[in-house]
C-alpha cells in the first residue's frame, strides 16, 4: 500500500559521522520514512542513524547510480513520493515549510520537484561562476523515476513528457570534512569522470540515453556543452578555458577569497585532473579497450 501526500527520504551514506545527524533532524519532520543506504561504515554512522530513526539497509558501493537504483527498485518504500538527498545536505526553513504543501496540493499529473541547490564551500556560500542557481530534480513520484546509470554527473530520469515544478525554496550541499578529503574525494571523481569521457570515445559501455531524451533543460544544455564541445577541445587547454569562463565572464571573483580556491580547485585542478588521467589511460592501453579497461579495474579501482 503506497502513503498517499507522503515522503520516503534515501539518503547514501559511508563514513558520514559529521553530517548524519544533522542532514536526519533537519528533514525527520518532512519525511515519513527516512532509507539510509551505507556502504559498510566504519565511523558509526549506521547506529548513529538508527538511533535517530532511519532504517538502515548496508550494500556493496560501485557507484551512485547502481547504488540509488538498487534501493529504489529492492527496498520497502511505501510512500507517493522519493526524495534524494546526500548526508551533508539540508533543507532550508523556508523549503522545509513548502515541501509539505507542495505533496499535498500537486495535481495528479506532476511527477517531479526540482529543488535549488546552494553549495557552500569552507563556509562560505558559492554564488557566482554559474553555480547557482543549479536547479536538480531532487523530488519524484515513487514508480515514476530512475537515476540514469553513468559514473558522475548522473542525474534523475523521468519518463518523457512528465511535467515537473520547481520549488520556491533551496537546499544546502555543505561538506565540513575539510579540504584533505575534498581533495581525496574529487580525485576518486576524477577517475569516474574520466571513464564517462572515454566512454564516448571507445564505447565500451551502453550510454543510458540520448541528450535530446533529457527532460531537465539545465541539466541538458550542461550535458551538451560537455559532450560536444567541451570534449572536443584539446586536453589540457579546455580546463584553463573553463576555468577562465567561469571565474571572469560567470563571476567567479566576486566569491572572494574562498570562492578563487574554489573555482580553481573545481573549475580547473579537477578538471585538468581528469584529462591527466585519460591521457595516461590512453597512452598505456595504445587504445585497446581491453587494457583500457584492465586500468580502470587494477590502478582506479573501478567494477566496470
Amino acid at each position: 500500500m503506497i502513503i498517499k501526500n507522503e515522503i520516503t527520504v534515501i539518503i547514501l551514506t559511508y563514513n558520514e559521522r559529521l553530517h548524519i545527524e544533522r542532514c536526519l533532524t533537519n528533514i525527520k519532520n518532512v519525511a515519513s520514512k527516512i532509507i539510509v543506504v551505507d556502504s559498510f561504515s566504519t565511523d558509526q554512522t549506521p547506529e548513529i542513524a538508527r538511533s535517530l530513526g532511519a532504517d538502515v539497509f548496508q550494500h556493496e558501493f560501485i557507484n551512485y547510480a547502481q547504488q540509488l537504483n538498487w534501493a529504489l527498485s529492492t527496498l520497502p518504500i511505501g510512500t507517493e513520493w522519493v526524495m534524494r538527498l546526500d548526508a551533508d545536505e539540508y533543507l532550508e526553513p523556508e523549503l522545509l515549510e513548502e515541501l509539505p504543501m507542495l505533496l499535498s496540493t500537486l495535481p495528479e499529473d506532476v511527477d517531479g520537484i526540482y529543488l535549488k541547490r546552494k553549495v557552500f564551500f569552507e563556509g562560505k556560500w558559492i554564488r557566482y561562476g554559474g553555480f547557482y542557481p543549479h536547479i536538480l530534480l531532487r523530488v519524484w513520484r515513487y514508480g515514476k523515476g530512475h537515476i540514469e546509470q553513468r559514473w558522475m554527473d548522473e542525474h534523475v530520469v523521468l519518463p518523457p513528457g512528465s511535467k515537473t515544478i520547481i520549488a520556491n525554496g533551496h537546499f544546502v550541499d555543505d561538506n565540513r570534512k575539510g579540504i584533505t578529503f575534498w581533495v581525496d574525494k574529487h580525485n576518486k571523481y576524477a577517475s569516474r569522470e574520466a571513464v564517462d569521457l572515454l566512454n564516448l570515445k571507445y564505447h565500451f559501455m551502453p550510454i543510458d540515453r540520448d541528450i535530446k531524451e533529457m527532460n531537465d533543460p539545465q541539466a541538458r544544455r550542461k550535458r551538451l556543452w560537455k559532450e560536444k564541445i567541451y570534449t572536443r577541445l584539446p586536453i589540457g587547454v579546455r580546463a584553463g578555458m573553463y576555468f577562465l569562463y567561469r571565474y571572469l565572464f560567470r563571476f567567479g571573483f566576486l566569491d572572494g577569497k574562498k570562492g578563487l580556491i574554489w573555482h580553481f580547485l573545481q573549475g580547473f585542478w579537477y578538471r585538468f585532473l581528469v584529462d591527466v588521467k585519460i591521457m595516461e589511460l590512453e597512452e598505456r592501453s595504445a587504445g585497446d579497450v581491453e587494457i583500457l579497461l584492465k586500468l580502470l579495474r587494477e590502478q582506479h579501482g573501478l567494477k566496470l
